[in-house]
């Protein structure tokens, strides 16, 4: 049996938050530090490899100091 597929749209929120990090010129280390996540967890959730939940959305998004919205941009 194989594994499901990521859908795009998590690709896509992955991509966006790599793009904020990016921007902002954060360290990804203190950013899942202040989202409160394991550093390896917020780099699938950047590389879409794993789904979020709504509550590490709201997390990443304070951590980002930015609007959970922005987090949706492009889909």
């Amino acid at each position: 049996m194989r594994k499901t597929e990521v859908p795009e749209s998590v690709k896509i929120v992955g991509n966006n938050i790599k793009e904020i990090i990016k921007e902002k010129n954060l360290k990804v280390r203190n950013v899942a530090h202040d989202a409160d996540l394991d550093i390896e967890a917020l780099r699938r959730y950047m590389l879409g490899k794993q789904i979020m939940g709504i509550d590490k959305l709201i997390r990443i998004s304070k951590a980002l100091n930015v609007e959970i919205s922005e987090l949706f941009q492009k889909i």
